[in-house]
């Protein structure tokens, strides 16, 4: 019984991960954000980077969580866009 369990666990979390959107419109004032999902899951390999309880909604999502930890990660790897505008098209 408990490999059937771990097993289901497995397919769970797998598809979680496998049915993520490639790419995520994300409506703002100042000019939706388009953000591709599939590159950062391919870039980072460990989806608890951004999912702290692993795949699925972030707790706390939102302009000030994405502002520090999006922000804050391009700019920790050198990589990525860190400008307002580089985000933010309108």
């Amino acid at each position: 019984m408990k490999k059937v369990i771990v097993a289901a666990a497995l397919v769970v979390f797998g598809a979680g991960a496998a049915f993520a959107a490639d790419v995520i419109t994300l409506p703002a004032k100042n000019g939706n954000i388009t953000f591709n999902h599939k590159k950062h899951q391919e870039a980072l390999k460990d989806c608890k980077v951004c999912h702290e309880k692993g795949p699925g909604k972030i707790e706390g999502f939102g302009k000030d969580w994405a502002h520090k930890t999006c922000k804050g990660c391009h700019s920790d790897k050198g990589a990525g866009p860190t400008k307002c505008s580089d985000c933010h098209k309108k």
